[in-house]
């Protein structure tokens, strides 16, 4: 007798051979999964019908700034560098532990409502992050913020390492954290705070995230201080290694790309953020050719106004044909490993999330199809990738726990969060008047 078995589904596993099952399911025994394929012959202490549904691995959203989700739609049709002192400008009139907290659950109730189950996220009072994760039932990756001068927190730049240290100390260990080290970028960390957060994360062996090459105005600044473009300030500072995670890397040239390959680190593709910040479009399909790891994001409610990963994947999936005229320029299975075991090995994750396979965590989505933009389906991946929406998300589970249920949150009154920041609105418009 399995603890849940899960029948009457198509089965999406992502993995590494693309299997897809008919007419399937999962059974499930303390929070992985025992058994993926045909169901028939198997019971369950709990059971549920998908009702024909599309069983997919937990997405794994691999950029994000959850607690921005506060400050949506309030700053608009600015480029990224003004963009950025009047977003500074509001946190931190607004930000505490406690609206941290606010906004960090504002925006994982949205991502988790979409399939979402995994958020690697950077931002200020991390504590807060974490709370807001538990929750709700979801994983996070989060940790200690490097940032020269105060930051929107206040906190003392020399008292960082110090905070990330005790961060991974609480931490270790634990199922639903993964700790790292989350300095903000190579033009507002200095050499060696960069240095400090790496050796952190080295420790520890956990990851280290960072914003790098997001903007041409970022590399001509990097390249005014220190005399090299932003990838190969961070290969000469000897931060590049295959736990290094680096949003966005919109502007590189092709040696910069052979650095990545060649260090293992990954790349986070934030498609939404970067067309609506006119930050350009970043060369992904010269990232896959080269064997760089590319994962996906959303990045903040505030640079893109929703945390929308099914928009991602679709942009992802789409963007790039355009801007090369290659129909083949990022294919379907690509963009769809993107948001799933692509971002679950940015995380160093991959031996338990990211695609449903037996000894794996039970992290699952279910997709409805019976609505009229799912039929007629021919293939599934193709509808998941090209005509999926964050609606058609019905259940969630995490670690076989149900954390989403017919489309609602299992564990959070998501009233009380919307009328709370509904409370907060005022003053967070006034931040900016």
């Amino acid at each position: 007798m399995h603890d849940l078995v899960i029948r009457n589904a198509t089965v999406v596993t992502g993995d590494a051979a693309g299997t897809v099952v008919a007419d399937a399911g999962v059974a499930v025994d303390a929070g992985r999964l025992s058994h993926v394929g045909r169901v028939d012959d198997r019971n369950g202490r709990e059971e549920h019908d998908a009702g024909g549904g599309i069983l997919i691995p937990g997405l794994v959203n691999a950029h994000c700034h959850a607690a921005d989700s506060l400050f949506r739609g309030l700053v608009e049709d600015l480029p990224l560098e003004p963009w950025l002192q009047t977003v500074w400008k509001a946190e931190a009139a607004i930000l505490t532990p406690e609206t941290c907290r606010l906004g960090a659950t504002l925006g994982l109730a949205e991502l988790a409502l979409g399939g979402v189950t995994t958020t690697l996220d950077m931002f200020w009072h991390p504590a807060s992050t974490v709370e807001a994760a538990r929750a709700l039932g979801v994983r996070i990756a989060t940790g200690g913020i490097f940032f020269d001068g105060p930051g929107t927190d206040g906190g003392d730049p020399a008292a960082r390492p110090e905070a990330a240290e005790a961060f991974f100390a609480e931490h270790a260990d634990e199922a639903d954290v993964i700790p790292g080290t989350f300095p903000h970028a190579a033009y507002t960390v200095g050499p060696d705070a960069l240095r400090t957060a790496k050796a952190i994360a080295g420790r520890h062996k956990a990851i280290f995230h960072t914003h790098a090459a997001e903007t041409e105005f970022e590399q001509a600044a990097i390249r005014s201080r220190y005399g090299r473009s932003v990838i190969r300030h961070l290969d000469h500072l000897g931060l590049l290694d295959e736990r290094t995670v680096l949003a966005h890397c919109v502007w590189l040239d092709d040696e910069e790309i052979a650095i990545l390959a060649r260090s293992g680190a990954s790349v986070v593709h934030n498609p939404v953020s970067n067309l609506k910040l006119a930050s350009g479009i970043a060369r992904i399909p010269d990232l896959l050719k080269a064997g760089v790891p590319v994962a996906l994001g959303t990045d903040g409610a505030i640079s893109g106004n929703d945390l929308d990963m099914w928009m991602a994947i679709r942009l992802a999936a789409t963007l790039h044909k355009g801007a090369t005229r290659r129909a083949d320029a990022v294919t379907t299975r690509e963009a769809f490993a993107m948001a799933t075991i692509a971002g679950a090995r940015a995380l160093g994750q991959s031996h338990r999330i990211g695609s449903l396979e037996a000894g794996k965590a039970a992290d699952m989505v279910l997709i409805a199809t019976d609505r009229p933009h799912a039929r007629p389906l021919f293939d599934p991946l193709t509808h998941l990738v090209f005509s999926t929406a964050k609606s058609d998300v019905t259940h969630v589970w995490v670690g076989g726990e149900a954390v989403v249920h017919d489309g609602r949150l299992v564990h959070h009154d998501l009233g009380a969060t919307l009328a709370a920041v509904r409370d907060l609105e005022p003053a967070i418009a006034a931040s900016v008047a």
